[in-house]
C-alpha cells in the first residue's frame, strides 16, 4: 500500500513539474529523442513522422548538461539547412523556436554535434518538438 502511494504522489508532482514548465507543448509534435554520450559527439535523429510539414522546431534538454555545436536539419526533397544553435544546455531546458526556411518542410533527419561534461554521470535526452 506505501509503495501505490509514493507512485501516486511521484506522479503528481510530475504532472505539476510538467505543467510548470514554461515550454508550452500544445501543437507542438515529438520528431524523436536521442540520448547522448560522454564525449564529443556527432549524432543523427532519423525522423519517422512523414505525415507532418513543419515550419519551426524546438530542442528540449533533459537528464543532463548538453553543449550544442552545430545543427543540421536534412530535408525529404534533399535540401538541408543549417542551425544556428550553439548553446550551453542544463539538464533542464529549451533552445528559442527555430523557424525553418521555405514553405512547410518535411523533415528526414537531424544531425546534431555536441559534447557533455557531465559531473553527475547523468546522460542528457534531447528531444526535438516540431510544430
Amino acid at each position: 500500500m506505501k509503495t501505490k502511494s509514493v507512485l501516486l504522489f511521484s506522479s503528481v508532482l510530475m504532472i505539476l513539474a510538467i505543467s510548470s514548465m514554461s515550454f508550452n507543448f500544445a501543437g507542438w509534435r515529438s520528431l524523436g529523442t536521442k540520448t547522448v554520450n560522454y564525449r564529443v559527439d556527432h549524432d543523427v535523429l532519423d525522423v519517422q513522422l512523414r505525415d507532418g510539414r513543419f515550419q519551426q522546431l524546438r530542442f528540449v534538454v533533459r537528464g543532463g548538461d548538453l553543449n550544442m555545436h552545430k545543427c543540421v536539419v536534412h530535408f525529404e526533397n534533399g535540401g538541408q539547412q543549417e542551425i544556428e544553435l550553439r548553446h550551453n544546455f542544463d539538464k533542464r531546458s529549451a533552445s528559442r523556436v527555430v523557424d525553418l526556411k521555405g514553405n512547410n518542410r518535411i523533415i528526414e533527419r537531424i544531425s546534431f554535434w555536441y559534447d557533455t561534461q557531465n559531473s553527475a554521470n547523468n546522460k542528457a535526452r534531447l528531444t526535438v518538438f516540431g510544430k
